[in-house]
């Protein structure tokens, strides 16, 4: 029997996950479906138990459960990468969720994720897609980079945000 393969020690790195601030969306929560129109939100109730990966929490949301999908600014720099894009935040969320060299649900379930990295002037310098189960090396790869500030993910076939990747 083979011993299992050590990670490449050039290929790790200590990062953080960041879900998005709990006091933007809180404001939203229970509001009928009116009101949320009228601000360009719609409420959808979970039907699979991947897919609407809540930005907050950083899990996927458990069938039953209802989840804001509302456009959100993930890109705010004033560079040609200024962007945004549609998110799912689930109405159930208490706290937002922050992780350390740990992947969390969000990212760990998707099948592959697209990984952008930009400077610290939000000017992204590079691109790239991980397989599950390889996230965490190409988190790594990206960061050997001294330029790259930190990282942006995303779902590879719709191209929603995920969350933001830093150097712990």
């Amino acid at each position: 029997m083979s011993k299992p393969e050590t990670p490449d020690a050039s290929l790790v790195a200590a990062y953080v996950v960041s879900g998005l601030p709990l006091e933007q969306f809180a404001p939203l929560f229970g509001l009928s479906d009116e009101a949320l129109a009228a601000r360009g939100v719609i409420r959808r109730i979970v039907d699979s138990a991947v897919g609407y990966p809540s930005r907050v929490e950083l899990e996927d949301a458990e069938v039953g459960d209802t989840v804001l999908l509302l456009n959100y600014e993930h890109q705010p720099a004033d560079t040609p990468f200024r962007a945004s894009h549609a998110i799912f935040v689930n109405e159930k969320a208490e706290e937002t969720r922050r992780t350390v060299n740990r992947l969390p649900g969000a990212l760990a379930a998707r099948d592959a994720v697209s990984l952008r990295a930009f400077r610290e002037d939000g000017m992204m310098i590079d691109a790239g897609f991980a397989q599950r189960g390889e996230v965490e090396a190409a988190i790594g790869r990206f960061f050997a980079n001294p330029d790259v500030a930190y990282l942006h993910a995303h779902t590879v076939g719709w191209g929603c945000y995920l969350a933001r990747i830093d150097r712990a």
